[in-house]
């Protein structure tokens, strides 16, 4: 339940009367305000139905046909008990679909058992990442708890919503209705296929699932037809979101973020043990049992690019690097308050390099960043391109622009939207043989509208600003991650 300002006011009295000032009374209740970024985790109380979106700027790109697929939290709080934390609120697909200059959005949420239950008793009652949840929940397997709230992949006239700990969640591409839990073999059914995997030049996917010091290995078909699924033993029990590969290798970077203890939330069996430093373990694709262990200087991340080595065998990947988990135990609970300051260092783009001889090292750009996103087509190939999110600031939780960095250069190419802007992850979207011939597509919310906006950059001309922008008549709350269907 919200503080109300009389009753916070006569709170901070009962404190002691002898130290409240005035001053210090308006400046807490300044504290209360809701944030003026409060739409990133508003609540949507009901489907969005598909609508117009309206070209308020540039000249839509002539040749840019197909549909933007997004996942993230749809709807936090009820009545009888709310979600705490950025990371559970109910899975809300989006789809942008552009053809011939024109955009239409809509949005449907995961019709998950958590989400069929909760609209029953109007509470939010399931455990989640940081959400504790309560008795009244009903758990009876790892999907129980699925809030289908984090990713996207496709597969042929559908679209898998992707969460941490359990089956990807099959939904039409054609009108996000749901259909079902994806069972890729029956003895495998419910065993967690995280939000980030990761695709060979030809069409191979590969994804991992994890629990404490075990992960499974999935190999999937282009078709999305399971190829194999080996559970393989880690090194160290550490909370992972992402991981990259390259054309030969799977590589997971184990940060001391370390399991520990059962319990709930999820975050909460984790400690974090920053004089443990930071390992690489790379993987042989062909033969899971051939591994190598790199070790780095602490660092935490959600986020890593896509990796690529070259003829030596030297590796390299970029990673959105954090010095600490602050953000996501604490700051991702203020953003779902909607007021407060935002806890936590932003993170910076880093460039790791595994060499062949066990050396590893990190360079930084610099540059705050995240959602490191680059050319499909050069997935665990080399590149020199990434897309990043831009702009946060110490006082700014959220980012406000868009941003390329080359490797070759060492140069960013950035474009700043202001206060008013909410950025979202962008998607490269190929249109010539060079990774910079692309469009960059990106949602956004205008705060100074109360609306949703996308937008469509030129990869090699980003500080010049989008080229098109679209605007729909309804905001939506921030997603997560995306995928470009052409």
């Amino acid at each position: 339940m919200q503080t109300s300002r009389r009753n916070f006011l006569m709170g901070a009295a009962a404190l002691s009367a002898a130290v409240i000032t005035p001053e210090t009374v308006r400046a807490m209740v300044a504290m209360q305000a809701t944030a003026d970024w409060a739409l990133a985790t508003a609540d949507l109380e009901a489907d969005i139905a598909p609508r117009a979106m309206r070209l308020v700027h540039g000249r839509a790109p002539a040749d840019l046909t197909g549909t933007l697929f997004r996942n993230g939290p749809g709807k936090f709080r009820r009545p009888g008990g709310s979600a705490t934390h950025w990371f559970d609120g109910d899975g809300l697909m989006r789809a942008f679909r552009v053809n011939d200059g024109q955009v239409t959005l809509e949005a449907r949420f995961a019709d998950t058992p958590k989400r069929r239950w909760e609209s029953e008793i109007d509470a939010v009652v399931t455990p989640g990442f940081g959400t504790v949840g309560d008795s009244r929940a009903r758990i009876g397997g790892t999907d129980d708890a699925n809030a289908a709230n984090t990713a996207v992949m496709v597969a042929g006239d559908e679209v898998w919503a992707l969460w941490e700990g359990g089956a990807p969640l099959a939904m039409n591409a054609s009108d996000l209705s749901t259909k079902r839990f994806v069972s890729l073999r029956d003895d495998l059914k419910g065993m967690p296929f995280q939000a980030h995997p990761r695709y060979d030049p030809d069409g191979t996917i590969w994804n991992i699932g994890l629990d404490a010091d075990k992960a499974i290995i999935w190999r999937l078909n282009a078709d999305r037809s399971l190829h194999t699924a080996e559970v393989i033993d880690l090194p160290r029990a550490s909370f992972m979101h992402d991981f990259t590969a390259t054309a030969r290798h799977l590589i997971l970077v184990l940060q001391p973020w370390i399991f520990g203890r059962s319990g709930l939330p999820y975050a909460a069996r984790f400690t974090w043990k920053p004089d443990m430093g930071t390992q690489v373990l790379v993987i042989d694709k062909a033969d899971l049992s051939r591994r190598r262990i790199f070790e780095l200087p602490t660092f935490s991340y959600f986020h890593l690019g896509d990796a690529w080595e070259d003829a030596s065998g030297t590796i390299r990947f970029d990673v959105a690097a954090g010095k600490d988990v602050a953000f996501a135990i604490d700051g991702a609970r203020v953003l779902v308050e909607q007021r407060g300051v935002v806890p936590g260092e932003h993170a910076v783009l880093n460039l790791i390099t595994l060499h062949t001889d066990g050396r590893a090292e990190m360079v930084s750009s610099g540059v705050t960043a995240e959602f490191p996103k680059s050319d499909p087509r050069r997935a665990g190939l080399p590149r020199r391109l990434t897309v990043h999110v831009a702009g946060e600031r110490p006082d700014r939780p959220l980012p406000t622009g868009l941003a390329t960095w080359d490797w070759d250069t060492g140069r960013p190419d950035t474009f700043l939207f202001g206060d008013a802007q909410i950025v979202e992850e962008a998607v490269f979207v190929p249109r010539g043989p060079d990774e910079a011939d692309a469009w960059l597509i990106a949602p956004s919310i205008n705060l100074a509208e109360g609306v949703t906006e996308l937008h469509a950059f030129d990869a090699a001309r980003v500080a010049e600003g989008p080229v098109a922008t679209w605007r729909a008549d309804v905001a939506l709350p921030a997603g997560f991650h995306g995928v470009w269907a052409g």
